[in-house]
Parts: C-alpha cells; sequence; structure tokens
C-alpha cells in the first residue's frame, strides 16, 4: 500500500510546474552547529546542522571508528529512525552536480576543499540530510562529515535548486588524488542509487606556492647550448639556495648511444647560472638532451643538440690533387696485375669440394646474447580497456602485512596497467553489501584474481578473550569490528575451493594466481593454489605483468623490458620504495613474532 502511494506522491511531484523552482534562489547553505535533541524536536536554527561523533556515541552509545569520523557506515539512517521505523523504506535519490572548491590554506604543505551538491527531485520530501566522505586513492584513510535536517521538515520539488555545502576538508597532500562521496539519507535498504561520487586532484606544489618554493617541481628554464668545434657547451639557470640542490644530470640521446654527465657547481662560482660540456659527441648528428636536479622524481627539461660537422683547413689542396693524377694511373695498372694472377689460379685449383666448417658453440651464443637488443613492445591492440585485478589476503599476520598488500596494490593501479580491486580502498561498498557479498561479486567480474598467501592463511590465531571490565570489553569489540571490514580470509577460502573444482573439470586457471612475499615462504601456499601460477615478489613483477597483460617476455631477437617493474628498477618511483619498505617492515614483524613464539 505504501509503495502505491509512494508512487503516486513521485507523479505530482514530477508534474509541478517548473517555473515554481525560479522561486528559490540558488544560494549556498551551509551547516550550523545545533545538537541532535533539536534536531528532533524541529526548533528554530536546526534546519542543516553538522553532527560530531560525540553525539553519535551519546545516542548510540558507540564509539565509531576514527577513520570515519562522525559517519556511521550502515546502510540505513539510524539516528531518527527510532522515531519513525518507515524512514528508510522510501525513495531517495543520489544529489547532483558535486562539486569539490579549493579554499585559502595558509599551510604550504597541504591544500583544504569545500563540497558542494544539489539535492535530487526524487524523493526530496523524504531527505533527512547528507553523509559527506573523503578518501585517498591508494590509501584506507577515511575522513566523513554528517548534516541533518530537522525532523519535521519537508523538502519541495522547489528545493532542489538550492547548494548545500559542507566543511572544510582540511591536511590534504599536495599533487595527490581524492575520491569524494556525497550520499542522501536515508539509505534504503534495496536502493542502490544514493550516492555520488567525484575524483579530483589537489594542485601541484608549483601551482599554489611557486616554482621557486618546491624542490619537487623546480626544474631549470633557461638552457642556452653553445658549440666549440665538436664540444658543446650548456648553460642553464640554478635552483634557488633554499631549495637545497647540490648536483644536477644531464642525459643525450643520439646515434644509439647515450652520453651521461654528472654537474655539481661549486660555491665559488656562479651562484645563479652554471655551464658545463658535453664531449665526444659525433658531428653531423641530432641529440635529444635533458637536464634535472639529481633528486628522486625531479622534474626534466628536455632540450636539443645539433653538432654541426666542424671545417677542417685544408693548405695543400692543389698538391694532393696533383698526386691523385699520378697514383691512378699505378693503381690500374696494379689491378690488372691482381686479375691476371687470380685467373692463373683459379685454372690450376681443382674443383673445390664442399668442407666442414668448425664453428664454436660458445662463440655463436656470445653473438647471439650480444644482438638481442631492448625493444619496446606493444600490448595487445583489441584490449580497450585495462584488466581488472582482485587482492585477496590474510590480515592474521598483523597491520605491516596489510600494509604491504595495499602498497603493491597501489603499485600495480600505478605502473602496471591494471585496475586494482582492494578491500581496504572500497569499505563504503563492502559497508552496503556486506563483506561475502562485496568479496563474491568482485571474483566474478575480475579478470584475474590474485591471492597473497602468507603464515596467517593457514595458521590463524585464536581470538582473544574479552576482559571482564567494561571498557576491555568495548576496546575488544572494536578491534574485531574493524578485523571484519578489513579482512578476506573467508574469500580466500571461496577462491581456493574454486581452483579445486576448476582443475578436477579441466578448466582453464589462468585467471587465478598465488604470490608471497620474500619474508614468506612458498610452503605458506595453499596445496590447491599450487596448482596455478604463483609468483615470488617483489622479484617476479615482470611476470605478473607477463601474465595480466598476455605479453611474452621473451621473443627471437629480442625482450621485453617494462620501465619500472624490473627487480632492480622499481624502486626508482615512489610507489616502488614505498612497497619496498612496507616488504621490509612486514619482514621485521614477521621475524619478530616467530622468535617470540619459539622462545614462548
Amino acid at each position: 500500500m505504501w509503495r502505491a502511494a509512494l508512487v503516486f506522491y513521485q507523479l505530482l511531484a514530477l508534474g509541478r510546474p517548473l517555473r515554481a523552482q525560479d522561486n528559490v534562489p540558488a544560494t549556498a547553505i551551509t551547516p550550523q552547529n545545533c545538537s541532535l535533541e533539536c534536531i528532533r524536536q524541529g526548533g528554530p536554527g536546526c534546519e542543516y546542522c553538522r553532527v560530531n561523533r560525540d553525539d553519535v556515541k551519546k545516542d548510540l552509545g558507540l564509539n565509531s571508528i576514527k577513520a570515519f569520523g562522525s559517519c556511521i557506515p550502515w546502510p540505513c539512517f539510524e539516528l531518527l529512525g527510532k522515531e519513525d521505523p518507515e524512514i528508510c523504506q522510501h525513495y531517495v535519490q543520489a544529489p547532483k552536480d558535486v562539486k569539490v572548491e579549493l579554499v585559502h590554506e595558509p599551510n604550504p604543505t597541504y591544500d583544504t576543499i569545500v563540497v558542494s551538491w544539489k539535492p535530487s527531485y526524487y524523493g526530496i520530501a523524504f531527505l533527512r540530510g547528507f553523509q559527506v566522505s573523503l578518501q585517498a586513492l591508494g590509501g584506507s584513510s577515511v575522513a566523513c562529515q554528517l548534516f541533518l535536517f530537522q525532523s519535521n521538515l519537508s523538502l519541495t520539488a522547489s528545493h532542489a535548486q538550492r547548494v548545500y555545502k559542507s566543511d572544510p576538508f582540511p591536511g590534504l597532500c599536495l599533487g595527490c588524488q581524492y575520491a569524494v562521496t556525497v550520499m542522501a539519507l536515508p539509505v534504503p535498504e534495496r536502493w542502490e542509487n544514493f550516492y555520488q561520487s567525484k575524483i579530483f586532484s589537489t594542485r601541484s606544489c608549483s601551482e599554489k606556492n611557486g616554482l621557486e618554493q618546491c624542490k619537487k617541481d623546480w626544474y631549470p628554464k633557461h638552457v642556452t647550448v653553445k658549440q666549440e668545434g665538436t664540444n658543446v657547451t650548456v648553460t642553464f639557470n640554478l635552483a634557488p639556495p633554499n631549495l637545497g640542490i647540490k648536483s644536477y644530470f644531464s642525459q643525450c640521446y643520439g646515434d644509439s648511444k647515450m652520453n651521461y654527465t654528472d654537474i655539481r657547481p661549486t660555491s665559488s662560482q656562479n651562484k645563479t647560472y652554471h655551464s658545463y660540456q658535453i664531449n665526444d659527441l659525433r658531428e653531423g648528428t641530432n641529440y635529444t638532451c635533458e637536464i634535472a636536479a639529481n633528486e628522486v622524481d625531479a622534474v626534466r627539461k628536455l632540450f636539443s643538440v645539433y653538432v654541426r660537422p666542424f671545417p677542417k683547413e685544408d693548405a695543400s689542396q692543389p698538391c694532393v690533387t696533383a698526386s691523385l693524377f699520378l697514383m691512378i694511373p699505378l693503381c690500374l695498372a696494379g689491378l690488372i696485375l691482381l686479375m691476371v694472377f687470380l685467373a692463373a689460379i683459379t685454372k690450376t685449383r681443382p674443383t673445390p669440394q664442399m668442407r666442414r666448417c668448425d664453428l664454436k658453440p660458445d662463440i655463436i651464443k656470445q653473438h647471439q646474447e650480444n644482438d638481442t637488443h631492448e625493444e619496446v613492445v606493444p600490448l595487445h591492440g583489441n584490449k580497450l580497456t585495462t584488466p581488472r585485478l582482485l587482492i585477496c589476503y590474510s590480515s592474521h599476520d598483523g597491520p605491516a602485512h596489510v600494509k604491504a598488500v595495499m602498497q603493491l596494490g597501489a603499485f600495480i593501479q600505478q605502473h602496471m596497467a591494471t585496475q586494482v580491486c582492494l578491500d581496504l580502498w572500497d569499505s563504503l561498498g563492502i559497508a552496503e553489501e556486506g563483506r561475502m557479498t562485496w568479496h563474491c561479486r568482485q571474483i566474478r567480474e575480475s579478470d584475474f584474481v590474485l591471492v597473497i598467501c602468507s603464515r596467517g592463511l593457514n595458521h590463524r590465531p585464536e581470538p582473544p578473550e574479552p576482559d571482564a571490565n567494561e571498557e576491555g570489553v568495548e576496546v575488544s569489540m572494536e578491534l574485531d569490528f574493524g578485523n571484519n571490514i578489513f579482512c578476506s580470509d573467508a574469500a580466500v577460502r571461496l577462491i581456493v575451493e574454486e581452483v579445486g573444482q576448476a582443475k578436477a573439470r579441466g578448466l582453464d586457471l589462468s585467471k587465478y594466481m598465488a604470490a608471497i612475499f620474500d619474508y614468506s615462504e612458498e610452503a605458506d601456499i595453499p596445496t590447491e593454489l599450487r596448482l596455478v601460477s604463483h609468483y615470488m615478489l617483489t622479484s617476479d613483477l615482470p611476470l605478473l605483468f607477463s601474465h595480466l597483460h598476455g605479453v611474452a617476455l621473451h621473443r627471437p631477437g629480442g625482450y621485453l623490458k617494462i620501465k619500472h617493474i624490473s627487480e632492480e628498477g622499481f624502486t626508482k618511483v615512489p610507489a616502488g620504495a614505498a612497497l619496498q619498505n612496507a616488504i621490509y617492515e612486514a619482514g621485521l614483524e614477521m621475524r619478530a613474532k616467530m622468535l617470540r613464539s619459539v622462545e614462548g
């Protein structure tokens, strides 16, 4: 009955004249300071209120996870549901026109934003507030804000032109990507289109503070080239002293060679500009050069160098010409004698027979190795989208192991042209669907599934006994709540079972992969997962890339070399260095845990 009434109400709302919307100005509405009691009673000054964490704890008796701030990641609105149990059954569509605005931030290392949006026409009469969450891409930290209307407020379709704003989100790192999600409240139990997300990037250091104040973004702007014979002199502007850049480097590519120059200006010379020489360049050759500060991920300045042929003085040109006229007849006579001699030898020599050549295999092998060259191998042209990879793991090995898994996912997504699905990055989707439903859907929709095997995958510790005091029970409940969110052990068991069934039926197993970090052992891989491809990370990153994109690492005459994925090259990018550090810290923690278990 209530569903028919709801449909009838929506038809009436859609049938209202659009000119009624002009009566409400599109002014921005900012949050107010008011209590939950004022919101419930519908008092004056409580039209659009911010709710803090203390109000949530006082009302619900639950100390929410710090990562969610004052928000409750539940599919239904709990704060006002006690007064009206049917409030979770109404249809409220997602907000629209979500925008991110940068506001003034005095700290030069951070940015601050404010989010604005408009409510939807559909179900606006039942709208009770908004929830705004902010999450860094590649990380698990979440900032959240909750805003409520008073209980007796009923918005009309004309209010859909109003612009609502959030409180500022401060402390955002420069040059980072974030995802902001605005959710309409209440959230029905069986409705999906209740939130709107937007991905944005904060300003770079140079955009906010200027190039001369940013060590990471600075690069030489003014580069001049002067040729003296076959030597080339390059002059460029030095970095400001406040950046602390002491050395630079230059690389030139041309004639199938690379010329590297290390540049270390001395303080006694000019502190504004510096000149250096590029030697051993070939005449008549175009070179593409780059210069940058000798810092990690420094921005490089490109410039071109053309080495002009240097004219050589030749004062004896007439003598050389006369000598040539004298030597030509002598050369012709010698050539005729040589031809006569070869003809005589050919007539007197018996018919040659085929002789067996004594080839040395070592020399052939050495030649083949020297002839192998690096080349760019393109991916398959029929792939219109990047592969989708689901990463599953065990959280029983501690937070260091979970951090290593998260850094691995960030590295694969940034440098291996792959879309990574990780439960650490989709807490809102898990809260909406449930852990097992979310993992089952991801396993079904993903192109590949990678299981990170570790000791805790097979040896799970028993949960600790709760303490007698109330405070200890609260802490235990809090930890267990977080573990349920960020744990995919049940999904790993489901994958193991699917691999076993697929092997028994003779099906393709290329979708599933297993991997271990350096601090784990091959014995940590379950028996069923040993049937699929398994890798040791980080030494097998190229093999993992080959599996994901279906490209061969070796082929006749060449081999595939991928930038920033080789065992010695992945640490040169920030994501690779963070992955290496996370694996190192997790290894220390694992060894310390094993030592404690042995001593116990």
